[in-house]
This record gives structure tokens, C-alpha cells and sequence, in this order.
């Protein structure tokens, strides 16, 4: 039993004594291929955040791209238990953009399509003269 012990204490000892990272040292990731729903998700949040400036120029772009990369890293470890580096991810969207533009123009397909929403009406009940009527008690009331 004491042997047991000590072997368990060895092996946690020999674990622990990882030398300690600086904030200047990064972590390294594993680089492993994006699946495409990954690349989508990325290129949604790029697009969005308009990471590239296309609509007009920042005061710090540096500190802005580092912000929305960072919701990048988080939405994908949300959504995909997948980690990456912000430079990973950099990367990639630059190659996306330059070296890979028909794999580029399939995900802005993809996400063209995703933004169009139909409406529907939950209720069959609902017309338009009963909604005038809820329009007219509103206004009345208020």
C-alpha cells in the first residue's frame, strides 16, 4: 500500500513541474484542419465585426482585431470544444481570402443563405383587422 503511495506521489510531482510560462511566451496549440462548419462560424463573426475595415477605419485597428479574434477563439471553444490560437485563426482567414477563394465564395454562399429568414405566422387566427383592433385598444388606452 505504501508503495502504491509513493508511486502516485512520484508521478504527480514529475507532472506538476512544468516550468511556469511568461505572459510574453504564447501558447502553442495543435494545428489541426478547420471543419468547414468551423470556417463558417469564423467568417460569420469576421464578417460581422467587419474585421477587414471595408466600412471604415478604426482608431486603434490593432486593439479592435484582437478584440474580435478573441470572440472568435471563445465562439469556436463554445460551439466547437475546439481550441485555437488567434494566429491560427489569422491564418487561416488570410488564406481563406487569398489562396483559397473558392472555398471562400462557398462559405459566403452558406451564409447568404442563413440570413435570409422567413416569417411565419405562428397563429392562423391572426388578421389584419384584428390587429387593428389591438392597434385602436392600445391607442385608446394609452
Amino acid at each position: 500500500m505504501a508503495e502504491t503511495q509513493q508511486v502516485l506521489n512520484s508521478s504527480n510531482e514529475g507532472e506538476s513541474l512544468e516550468p511556469e510560462t511568461s505572459r510574453s511566451q504564447r501558447r502553442r496549440f495543435k494545428a489541426s484542419n478547420m471543419s468547414f462548419e468551423e470556417m463558417v462560424e469564423m467568417v460569420d463573426i469576421l464578417r460581422r465585426a467587419d474585421y477587414d475595415g471595408k466600412y471604415g477605419l478604426y482608431l486603434n485597428p490593432n486593439v479592435r482585431k484582437a478584440k474580435i479574434m478573441t470572440k472568435v477563439v471563445k465562439s469556436l471553444r463554445w460551439n466547437f470544444r475546439v481550441r485555437r490560437s488567434k494566429e491560427q485563426l489569422r491564418k487561416r482567414w488570410s488564406d481563406l481570402k487569398l489562396r483559397e477563394q473558392d472555398q471562400y465564395r462557398r462559405i459566403k454562399k452558406v451564409l447568404l443563405k442563413s440570413d435570409v429568414q422567413v416569417v411565419v405566422p405562428k397563429s392562423s387566427h391572426f388578421s389584419s383587422d384584428s390587429a387593428q383592433r389591438i392597434i385602436q385598444e392600445i391607442m385608446f388606452c394609452s
